[in-house]
């Protein structure tokens, strides 16, 4: 059975109730509360904190602080009077543990509906992404080909210009030729004259032709060969089957593209590539862009869930949002893709770890944040900024005081 907490304290103004209950040593994060107009709960294993409230207060206005080893509750009141108890004084059971079934109804139906919201916003803002993304390609499209057309247009007119010179060029030689052999000739001995130049100009340059010619090369056989995949490692340290494990998992992620989702039907060939899908996320995070970023790499990772650099860039998105559970789901996933380990994957793995480790420092949880720290350094021992991060968190949790606040 829970240990019931009894040495709270509490103070009311006409508005407002305040209640204080002490955590004994409880953390922050180990802390459920449930709150309604009628009904308040503290529970932090062994201990709990019920409150069956003397008159309803206002929930929606209502307030809790959790840290240095209490948790403080501001519950507006619906009526403003002075309450004669904290809590009802009936002892009835039954009364109370209608209550308390309505206060956890109540809980669920919020909880559900918080829930179900949350899902729609995040639909609308893919659908809002995807439509975003979509109308850029096709404005890119556009202006790609205007440029087409008006280089095409300035090249036609340029080609025009150039058949009219030669034209004019062509014609003034033959006047020129015309009138210096006018004196001597007739029109008809010059035709024939011309005739037959043009035949020898023919022949002649049919012969340098032929000369110029190379003989025909006999026939054979050409042998091909190629360069053996050689790594830069030390033999006696080699990897070269880790190595070949690698590039094959590479080339078959690169292969494991999915084509059944419903609402990339439409789409174009490239915007169907997760490659493309990166680089635009990747764009959109250098732009500040985190939920665009964030977007871009899920659709990429519902195409193809085999990218390691997928996870660990909407890890990185994750951090700048906040979603500290998320980045590290994320880049444990990355983690798990990027095997075996080889120096080829080194900065990839570094990067995941690295950014694994600063959720969980921003979680508190500096123990598992200085496992990953120290995993990254041994895959680059030389990382001064590593170094000292890792420095940092081995003070904090050498000194940390154990107190929590949120």
């Amino acid at each position: 059975m829970p240990l019931h907490v009894t040495d709270y304290t509490w103070t009311q103004t006409e508005s407002t109730v305040h209640i204080s209950v002490p955590l004994k040593g409880a953390k922050a994060g180990g802390v459920d509360i449930v709150s309604t107009e009628e009904y308040l709960k503290v529970h932090f294993p062994p201990f709990l904190f019920e409150a069956f409230l003397f008159e309803p207060v206002d929930d929606d206005r209502s307030t809790a602080k959790v840290g240095n080893g209490v948790a403080v509750f501001t519950l507006p009141k619906k009526t403003r009077n002075v309450w004669e108890h904290l809590m009802i004084t009936a002892d009835d059971k039954e009364t109370k543990r209608e209550i308390r079934e309505r206060a956890l109804l109540k809980r669920q139906q919020k909880l559900s509906a918080e829930s179900k919201q949350k899902a729609e916003k995040q639909q609308a803002e893919k659908k809002y992404a995807l439509v975003t993304m979509m109308k850029l390609e096709e404005e890119e499209r556009d202006r790609i080909q205007k440029m087409k057309d008006a280089e095409r247009e300035k090249t036609t007119a340029e080609l025009a210009a150039w058949r009219l010179r030669q034209k004019q060029e062509a014609q003034q030689k033959q006047n020129h030729q015309i009138q210096q052999g006018g004196a001597t000739k007739t029109p008809g001995n010059r035709q024939m004259e011309i005739g037959k130049n043009k035949q020898g100009h023919r022949n002649s340059k049919k012969e340098k032709i032929q000369t110029r010619l190379p003989p025909p090369r006999p026939p054979g056989n050409i042998r091909v060969t190629f360069t053996p995949r050689v790594f830069p490692t030390a033999l006696r340290e080699s990897r070269v089957s880790e190595e070949e494990e690698w590039l094959r998992r590479q080339a078959a992620a690169r292969r494991a593209v999915s084509t059944e989702v419903e609402e990339l039907q439409d789409l174009t060939e490239e915007e169907r590539n997760p490659d493309w899908l990166k680089q635009k996320g990747d764009k959109c995070f250098a732009n500040g862009d985190y939920v665009g970023a964030v977007n871009a790499y899920s659709l990429g990772i519902r195409l193809n869930r085999q990218i390691p650099a997928l996870y660990s860039n909407r890890a990185a998105c994750q951090l700048k949002l906040r979603n500290l559970h998320k980045a590290i789901e994320d880049s444990s996933k990355a983690l798990d893709l990027l095997t075996p380990a080889v120096p080829a994957n080194a900065a990839a793995r570094v990067r995941a770890s690295v950014r694994r480790g600063s959720a969980f420092c921003q979680l508190q949880l500096y123990a598992e944040g200085l496992q990953d720290y120290e995993a990254a350094l041994q895959i680059d021992p030389h990382n001064e900024a590593l170094r000292e991060d890792a420095r940092i968190i081995r003070n904090i949790i050498q000194g940390s005081s154990g107190d929590d606040e949120t």
